[in-house]
């Protein structure tokens, strides 16, 4: 059976090489920063790495501390990477349909094009709910209780840079993003 640790790191190889791929060529071909600096975005990202750490240190040295041993080991391995897979279907549908409307964090100064086709059809914020694949993936691979807490307090960031990015996306949208927002879920159901 393959290891735990490998999973993460070949899965984040994947998940953040798209990211860092999407955000250079959009870069290079708008000429604009891509990268809002404001502290939500900030303070997630630092929380995203930390809880990706934890994961890789947990797996790696098969730490036992916070471990829970409810399931089978191939059945959470398999259910941890069916959330990974969707977690990478998901984030690349979000890039790939965001187009150059793609940003990290809020950029006030830029307006983009309101996208509403595609993954956008179906959630909001694709790209944030496959953050949440993410934690749920990694907590039920590791049967992990700090990890657990942990992807509790990352959906709680995701919450918070959701709620700020639908502010600003109504400043600039007005009724539009209103009406989009009426027929479209935050997430996948709410």
């Amino acid at each position: 059976m393959i290891e735990s640790w490998l999973i993460i790191l070949i899965h984040q190889s994947v998940f953040q090489g798209m990211f860092a791929t999407k955000n250079i060529f959009l870069h290079r071909k708008t000429g604009k920063q891509i990268r809002g600096k404001n502290i939500e975005s900030t303070l997630a990202i630092l929380f995203f790495v930390i809880f990706i750490g934890a994961a890789l240190i947990i797996s790696f040295f098969k730490l036992s501390f916070g471990e829970v041993d409810y399931f089978n080991n191939s059945v959470t391995i398999i259910t941890g990477l069916l959330l990974l897979i969707l977690n990478l279907f998901v984030s690349a549908a979000s890039l790939v349909n965001l187009r150059d409307s793609w940003r990290v964090g809020i950029l006030e100064n830029q307006k983009t094009e309101l996208i509403i086709s595609g993954i956008y059809r179906f959630t909001r914020n694709p790209y944030f709910v496959s953050y949440i694949l993410m934690f749920a993936a990694y907590t039920i691979i590791l049967q992990n209780l700090i990890l657990l807490g942990s992807s509790i307090i990352g959906i709680l960031f995701v919450h918070k840079m959701i709620r700020k990015e639908e502010d600003y996306l109504y400043s600039v949208h007005g009724d539009t993003y209103l009406q989009y927002k009426k027929k479209v879920p935050r997430y996948l159901f709410y």
